[in-house]
């Protein structure tokens, strides 16, 4: 079946000439312009991917992801403007999976679709005894990973990460002390040569190590080694 993609704007000139894009693409769309009607069409029959713009009336974007992510963890994609940067930092906090820059390409925005819904439906048919080969689980000091079931445990306690966060970890953790660029960790989270900058993986890792923390205070297993990278140390 074609995906189904919910589109979330003001501006419907975005909309429409997005949802055309998609559907030329063989996707299926679902356009708002009101976010609280979002919301509730949202919760009530879950896409399988979202794009929310961060500046909307009565109910922005970020407050729609965070009311989203209480009982949803739909991917979603942020549309931001270029002086929006607290804002896309926000947002990849909150949960959002990547974020793209007004003006965009709109081939951009259907690789991101693409490679996100290819993560997800992976875990997915893993998760539901589809995949004969399923990756082996990856342990690495307290750190406990199931490629499978995109499962995530520290010193036994459970850690919730996103695709693209699960994606980049695992690139880390699979050669404990070797360095990784940060355009080896675009290659591993972003595939369908999309183009990602620096600060999208800087925030990417910020979240990591804040999502860690949050259950063991001295985490401290990925360094940061300037000009370099990062490199996860057991």
């Amino acid at each position: 079946m074609a995906a189904n993609i919910a589109l979330v704007d003001d501006d419907r000139n975005i909309l429409t000439s997005v949802s055309i894009a998609l559907q030329a693409e063989g996707f299926v769309t679902r356009v708002y312009s009101d976010s609280e009607a979002a919301l509730h069409a949202i919760l009530a029959n879950p896409p399988d991917l979202a794009v929310f713009d961060i500046k909307m009336p009565k109910m922005d974007g970020l407050e729609l992801l965070r009311r989203v992510r209480e009982k949803s963890n739909v991917p979603v994609i942020f549309l931001t403007s270029k002086d929006e940067e607290l804002d896309e930092a926000l947002g990849l906090a909150m949960g959002a999976d990547d974020y793209i820059k007004k003006p965009f390409s709109q081939r951009l925005l259907i690789a991101r679709v693409r490679s996100i819904l290819r993560r997800t439906e992976f875990i997915k048919s893993v998760d539901e005894g589809e995949d004969e080969e399923a990756a082996e689980p990856l342990v690495r000091g307290h750190l406990e990973m199931d490629p499978s079931r995109h499962l995530v445990r520290w010193k036994d306690e459970n850690v919730t990460l996103t695709v693209t966060e699960f994606m980049i970890l695992e690139t880390l953790a699979h050669r404990p002390g070797v360095v990784k660029s940060r355009n080896q960790l675009m290659d591993a989270a972003y595939q369908d040569d999309v183009y990602v900058d620096d600060r999208t993986i800087d925030s990417h890792i910020k979240r990591l190590r804040r999502k860690f923390r949050e259950v063991d205070p001295e985490f401290d297993a990925i360094d940061t080694l300037y000009g370099a990278g990062y490199r996860y140390t057991e």
